[in-house]
Parts: C-alpha cells; structure tokens; sequence
C-alpha cells in the first residue's frame, strides 16, 4: 500500500452532515471522485472516504458486539473505476485508525465482496467481518463510491444513514496528527489476496454439480462474453474455460475505467447491441453481459434475442419454478402484464410485483417467506436478480451460472440445439408491441412548492391521478400496486410513480400499439395537465399535444 498524498498537511474544509448526507443513494454511497466533467465539483474525498472508512468501522464493531481486543477485519475490493485505488488506500486509513485490521482484494465484482463474509478459508483471509466494494455500478468514469457488506447481506438505508451522520463527526475531528498516524497504521497492517480465486472456484463447482459432476459439462459450447471494460471479465477465463467452452469473440474484458467502447449496462441499448453483434458475428450459441461491478447481467441467444428485462426474469422464473413449483417470483414495478400471466398461468407460480431498487425486492422476498409465503427469486428488470439458494445476493454472474447450469444440465441429457433449450423456456411470454418511459421532472423551485418538498408534491400530483381515473369507465386501477399508480386501458398499462432518490416522476407505458400507448399517455396528461412545477414536455411531445 503505497503511502498517501492525503490532507494531513493541510486544513480540511468544514463539512456539515448535509454535506456527507447527500452522498447517500438508497443502500449505497456515491459522489463525484475526480475531476473531469464540467460542473461536478468532487465531493467524495480522500478525507470524506477516510472518515467513512472510520465510520463503518465503528458501526460494525457495535453491530458485532465485539471486544475491544478482538481485532475485527475488513475485505476491500473495487471495480475498473480510476479513483479507485485512491479510494482504496483512504478507507483502509480510516479503518486502521479505527483499530480494525483490513485486506485488499484488488480488481473484484460486488458479489464476491459479500461472499468472502462467508467463505471460511484462513488461506484467503475469511470469513471477512465485514466488507467494502468501491464502485458506482454504471454512472460515468468520474463518479465512485461505496457498498457495505456483512455476513447478514447488503447494508440497508438506516445503516448508510447511520455511517454518513457519523462519518461527518469524525471527519471534522481530524487533525494533521490524527490523519498521519491513521496512515501509518494502514502501512503496518496491509494485507493483499487474491480473493476471486476462490469465488470464481465456487461458481465453476456449481456448474459441474449441476450437470452430474461432468468436469467440462460446457465443452463443445461457444460463448462469448462482453464486460464493458468492467469487472466481469474474470467470467470469460476464469469461469467458462474451466468449463470447456470456447470463448473467442469475447470482448471489452480489459479493465479500463474510462469505459471506451460502451456503458457497462444490461439496459444500455448500446450495450445490448454490442453484444448482440458479437453473439451473431461469431455464431455463438449464448452471449453474456455483466455491468460494471457484476451484480448485474443479461444475456443474447443464438438468434440475437436479448435475455434482459421482462424476458430475463422470465427466462430465470422458469428455471426456478421447475426446481420450486409454485414459489413466489417477487419483481420490481415496472413489470409488464404479461410476464404476470407467464408465471401464473404457464409457470404455475405467483407474481408479487413490488417496488422498485433492488434492496427493496429483495427485502420482500425475505419478507414473505418469514410470514410463511415460499420465495426463491428476488428480481428486477434493471437484471438485480437474488436467489434464495445464494444467500440473497443480487448476483449478476450467479444468475449467469443458473443459466449456464440449463445449458450443461440439457447437454448431460442428450439434448442438443445450444442456447434453444433456453429460448423454448419462454415460449408463450406475451410482450408488448409498444413500450417507453418517460421522465416528468419536479421543479423544486417552482412557486407551486411553497417550500414544501418535491415528495410531497410528487405525492400530489398521484393523489390527482388516481382521483381522475376513477372517472374514466375505459381505465381501471391495479387493485394491489405498492409503488406509484398503476392503470390497465386499451389493452395496455401504465405506471406513474415517484423516482426513490430524485425529483423525477417516471412514467412506463407498454401497449399493443403507438395508437394505444398515445391514448394512456393523454389519461395522464390530463390528469396532471394543472401541475405548474411538473415538467410534462416529453410526454406532451409523446402525445402529440402542444
């Protein structure tokens, strides 16, 4: 660990909770790192990551409940980002300040932070007590952050909370002597491995089990993956050619934070494109996509057909119904109608379509089955997707291994024809001829708000909503809908709901045609047409109105 250029020689500038508390994002924590867009002041420092890595530190040895001898220890890993190393060295300050010992991983995905919670291997340095992964999933080359981890799961909005409203007391009690010995510390205690050695063993064991302990059960399979110059490109070498699957045509595998070539996003349309070209340029039988951290993914068929979204969490809620008939598929709210009659009349399962933000959907699933409903997939259409068999981890490349599992398990059986016997999954699924989204932004400082806040008026403006459909005989309410309202017309739906962080109420449409769609989009208009600090422009463009 090399040492620090940090602000231990200078005064730090004052920075009040409100300031620490605006890095917050749902369960995560994220900021601007380094210069380089215009207009995006940094506000995720050395200094702020340090008193963050103390701040965890504390909150972790009360929630451990542990002794002060017993040094607890720390797992750090990050994605390609370029501040991440930056990052890396100032929250392993605050964390050998705080006492607690920590370990380096390096280069590694998101779920395999959480997984070395619970790998035990004094080889590896697991079980971690807790641990950290520095990324900011698929935002620009300049933004980073943090996610959280213990052995119970992801840290929850309270528990970032809790972390920030302390980390800015600590922040502004550092001194130039306070800073100096924290780093030297972290010199005294560094420690390095090669975690992803043992995460990548187990997926690879997991394929093998699934397909009657056959040691390459992929053999004779082309796959090609596409990580975006992100953190997935571990899957291509260390996971599929163990597996025996050829792997030429893979791209985008290099780390590069800067991301050249394209968004590491299964819903970037440009992403999908990508690997779309790649699976049909080098007649592969299955393409993979992960983001950029790993906790997502989609994958393409043989045919150029796109695993993602509505289709993806069919595709997996078939494979989980054949294993658990009859179990609960908890989903985000943006799922179409369609996908609801696949589970419940072809699957035989239940869908509980929920929130979105994928703690939220996970949290349900964990809900459900404590009060007796079996659940064992927690997914949203973003491609979070949590099993119950894997501890609940929203884990991109474990969702890729289930899939993986069908294709050995198909192949183990004497059934040919490559990626089809995916595809043939969600025969039936009906999808819509038309979908779209569309952002209606809150003014916050328009005089509608009177100091009141874009929540309360977000709240209002679906209070008048729900109050104008239910004069229209053509448009029916969802009758359960915990997100937003949600409203059948015209052989289509629509979703308005209020965005979890931003002052933004998106608005999904799917329909069977342009015609249709246009017609649940005037229902909204008019509904929302009086709200002056409602920014309606795309939708009024969408309709046609002026």
């Amino acid at each position: 660990m090399a040492a620090s250029s940090s602000a231990s020689a200078t005064a730090l500038p004052y920075l009040d909770k409100t300031d620490f508390l605006k890095l917050q994002n749902g369960s995560d924590i994220r900021g601007v790192a380094i210069d380089g867009v215009e207009g995006e002041k940094v506000n995720l420092t050395e200094p702020v990551a340090e008193a963050i890595g103390t701040a965890f530190a504390a909150w972790l040895i009360e929630k451990k409940k542990a002794d002060p001898s017993q040094h607890l220890r720390v797992s750090i890993g990050y994605d390609t980002r370029i501040s991440a190393q930056l990052l890396q060295n100032a929250i392993s300050r605050g964390l050998a300040g705080a006492g607690l010992e920590f370990v380096h991983y390096g280069l590694a995905s998101t779920p395999a932070m959480f997984n070395s919670t619970l790998t035990k291997d004094e080889a590896f340095l697991c079980p971690a007590d807790g641990s950290i992964m520095i990324t900011a999933s698929h935002l620009p080359f300049n933004r980073n952050g943090f996610k959280f981890f213990t052995n119970a799961g992801g840290l929850g909005k309270a528990d970032i909370k809790d972390i920030l409203e302390r980390a800015a007391d600590i922040y502004n009690q550092f001194t130039p002597e306070s800073l100096k010995n924290s780093e030297k510390k972290a010199l005294l205690s560094f420690k390095k491995v090669d975690y992803m050695i043992a995460y990548t063993s187990d997926l690879v064991k997991a394929v093998r089990k699934a397909s009657g302990n056959i040691e390459k059960p992929l053999e004779g399979f082309h796959i090609v993956v596409d990580a975006g110059n992100g953190a997935g490109g571990f899957f291509a070498e260390k996971v599929l050619k163990p597996l025996g699957a050829r792997t030429s045509g893979s791209q985008f595998l290099e780390p590069d934070g800067m991301f050249p070539n394209h968004i590491p996003n299964p819903e970037d349309k440009a992403a999908m494109k990508a690997i779309t070209q790649a699976v049909l340029d080098n007649k592969a039988d299955l393409g993979i996509i992960f983001d950029t951290d790993v906790d997502r993914s989609a994958a393409v068929d043989f045919t150029g057909r796109e695993f993602n979204r509505n289709r993806l969490i069919a595709l997996m809620a078939a494979i989980v119904l054949e294993e658990h008939p009859g179990t609960t598929i908890v989903t985000d709210s943006v799922t179409s109608d369609g996908l609801t009659t696949f589970i419940e009349k072809k699957l035989g399962g239940r869908h509980h379509r929920f929130k979105r933000g994928y703690k939220n959907v996970i949290d349900e699933a964990i809900r459900l089955n404590s009060i007796g409903e079996e659940s064992h997939l927690a997914i949203e259409t973003s491609g979070h997707g949590a099993l119950k068999e894997n501890h609940w981890l929203d884990d991109g490349a474990y969702l890729m291994v289930k899939i993986l599992n069908k294709l050995a398990s198909a192949r183990a059986s004497g059934k040919g024809g490559g990626s089809k016997v995916l595809t043939d999954l969600i025969e039936g699924l009906q999808e819509p001829a038309f979908a779209i989204e569309l952002r209606l932004k809150i003014n916050q400082f328009h005089p509608d708000l009177k100091e009141g806040s874009f929540r309360e008026y977000g709240e209002d403006v679906l209070k008048q909503l729900e109050k104008s459909i239910g004069s229209d005989p053509s448009l029916h309410k969802a009758p359960v809908n915990h997100e937003g309202i949600r409203v059948s017309g015209f052989g289509g739906w629509f979703l308005l709901r209020l965005s979890l962080h931003d002052p933004v109420l998106p608005l999904n449409i799917e329909a069977p045609s342009n015609d249709d769609a246009v017609k649940l989009g005037h229902a909204v208009l008019a509904a929302v047409k009086d709200f002056g600090g409602l920014d309606t422009s795309a939708l009024k463009k969408f309709v046609g109105a002026s």
